[in-house]
C-alpha cells in the first residue's frame, strides 16, 4: 500500500519560514515526478511547485527568485517543499502527490498518489 504522509505545517508568523516533508512508503519515488499542491478555504486545490523524475523543479513562481523550492531525498524516499517570506494568503492545506510518469508538473491528473495534507497558517 502506498501512503504519503506530508509533516511540517504549523503557524508561522509572515515573513517566515517552513521545511515541508512529505515521507513516502510502499513503493521507491526515485524516478517519480512529486508534485506540492495546497487549498486554501473557499478555493480550489492548487500546483505550487514539484520535481520531476531527474529532479529538474518547476515552479509556478519560478526558481531563481521564486518562494517555493523542492527537493528529493532518494535514500530517505521523501521529498521537502521550502517556502520562504510567508504571507497570510499561503495559508492553506498542503498536499503532496506522486506521478509515477516523473512529470512533477501542476497537472492535477496526472499525479496516481496523494498525501491527505498538512495544515499551514500564517499570521499577520
Amino acid at each position: 500500500q502506498v501512503q504519503l504522509v506530508e509533516s511540517g505545517g504549523g503557524t508561522v508568523q509572515a515573513g517566515g519560514s517552513l521545511k515541508l516533508s512529505c515521507e513516502v512508503s510502499g513503493r521507491s519515488i526515485s524516478s517519480d515526478g512529486m508534485g506540492w499542491f495546497r487549498q486554501a478555504p473557499g478555493k480550489e486545490r492548487e500546483f505550487v511547485a514539484g520535481i520531476n523524475w531527474n529532479d529538474r523543479v518547476i515552479s509556478v513562481e519560478g526558481t531563481e527568485k521564486g518562494r517555493f523550492s523542492v527537493s528529493r531525498d532518494h535514500e530517505k524516499n521523501t521529498v521537502y517543499l521550502q517556502i520562504k517570506n510567508l504571507s497570510p494568503e499561503d495559508t492553506a492545506v498542503y498536499y503532496c502527490a506522486s506521478d509515477p510518469a516523473g512529470s512533477g508538473n501542476e497537472q492535477p491528473w496526472k499525479y496516481l498518489y496523494w498525501g491527505r495534507g498538512t495544515q499551514v497558517t500564517v499570521s499577520a
